[in-house]
């Protein structure tokens, strides 16, 4: 359901409780109306729906927003909303991030060290800018190379900037260490940039390895997208399939977690069906 309709949805169901409240003849009602909808319940509820269109939980917590009023809201962002506070949390150490961004350029001067080096260009990936995170890990990494994380996020970051030979070249680096770096993200972003230089070959064979290794939900719905392309669409159906039933099993924090792509899967799930 779209955010239009459950809003539409939420307004008509409010101003029937008003009325029924009220009954048909006394004069009141209209003002009564609009002052049950636009009270701190009625506020609450559609702050509860905006909540829920953006994230997409469980259908049911929709009917329980608009028919439990603001009771349903508070249970709806005590159980659902309440761990997304963490996020805003993220949101407001940005201040702090780019603070300590500052500091660190004024520390590399004076004091050019790898590790310097490799703070300042994870801050800067989080600030999304790949350039100066990749000149940062460029430098770090002209200091020592006996960590594969350095590469790892330099390829990030050219990925990021679609520099897709570089990505892969670090990215391969890291993968021959530990296939399964970062939950596997590390080799999905290798066959995803392989698929974007078109060595479709090469990628379908990360993919395939990712396949049979990989537990993380964004890999193996990267896997199964890469399938669906490519002339494989029963194996990218049992893909999506499986993590679509994982999904009904997993731990609430991991659904909140893994939301996206669990949702990706689903659709997936449901197109492939039409074609295989």
């Amino acid at each position: 359901m779209k955010l239009r309709s459950a809003l539409g949805l939420l307004f008509l169901c409010s101003t029937l409780a008003a009325f029924g409240q009220q009954g048909v003849s006394h004069g009141s009602w209209i003002g009564s109306s609009i002052g049950h909808l636009f009270g701190y319940g009625f506020i609450f509820q559609v702050a509860a729906v905006i909540h829920w269109s953006r994230k997409r939980p469980e259908a049911f917590w929709l009917f329980i927003i608009i028919i439990g009023g603001i009771i349903g809201a508070l249970a709806y962002f005590l159980i659902e909303g309440l761990p997304d506070f963490r996020n805003v949390q993220r949101t407001l150490r940005g201040p702090g991030r780019r603070k300590r961004v500052h500091v660190l350029r004024a520390l590399v001067i004076e004091n050019p060290s790898a590790g310097n080096y490799e703070e300042l260009g994870e801050l800067l990936l989080e600030e999304k800018r790949y350039r100066e995170a990749k000149d940062a890990f460029d430098r770090a990494l002209a200091v020592r190379t006996d960590s594969i994380d350095p590469f790892y996020r330099r390829g990030i970051a050219e990925f990021e900037l679609r520099d897709d030979e570089a990505a892969v070249a670090d990215l391969r680096r890291v993968t021959a260490a530990d296939w399964k770096y970062d939950f596997s993200r590390a080799a999905c972003l290798l066959g995803q940039a392989l698929g974007r230089l078109g060595r479709t070959e090469e990628a379908m064979a990360v993919f395939d390895r990712i396949a049979q290794s990989a537990t993380g939900a964004e890999p193996l719905v990267s896997a199964a997208q890469f399938f669906a392309g490519h002339g494989r669409p029963a194996d990218a159906l049992e893909i999506a399939s499986g993590i679509a039933m994982r999904g009904a099993t997993m731990p609430a924090y991991q659904k909140r977690r893994d939301r996206a792509w669990l949702r990706q899967a689903k659709a997936l799930q449901r197109s492939l069906r039409k074609k295989v």
